[in-house]
């Protein structure tokens, strides 16, 4: 299996803003959320994971290819940055995996044989439920 490639910090633009939602006086005052910026086609991240990370349907990567992550849980600075750049790390990781090529497989006889038995004695219960014939 392969290596999951490592993001790396000079890579990455922490900015400090403020915090939403409850916390008191200390969301008022103090910038202890993290917005991370990380730009994908900027990276040294190999290109196969790049276009893999592009192609994410994800909403935290906007049209020019810039993620950008959130993260407010924590009252502390630093502890908002590590939470981001794990956050960060684990869409790489999500990237990093290759899907496995699926191979197309045909039913064999037998399974198609009780399919069909299957659906012709479904059917003869279905028709014994209608009103008697003369």
């Amino acid at each position: 299996m392969a290596s999951v490639p490592n993001v790396r910090a000079d890579e990455v633009e922490f900015s400090a803003i403020r915090a939403q939602g409850a916390g008191g006086q200390n969301v008022n005052k103090v910038s202890n959320a993290v917005h991370l910026r990380f730009d994908i086609r900027a990276s040294s991240l190999p290109e196969p994971v790049k276009e893999r990370l592009l192609a994410l349907a994800d909403q935290r990567i906007t049209a020019e290819g810039v993620v950008v992550i959130k993260a407010q849980e924590h009252r502390s600075l630093p502890m908002n940055q590590a939470d981001a750049l794990a956050r960060l790390q684990a869409m790489v990781a999500q990237a990093a995996h290759v899907p496995k090529a699926r191979r197309a497989t045909k039913p064999t006889r037998g399974s198609q044989r009780r399919r069909l038995d299957g659906k012709s004695r479904r059917s003869d219960i279905k028709a014994g439920r209608g009103k008697p014939v003369d």
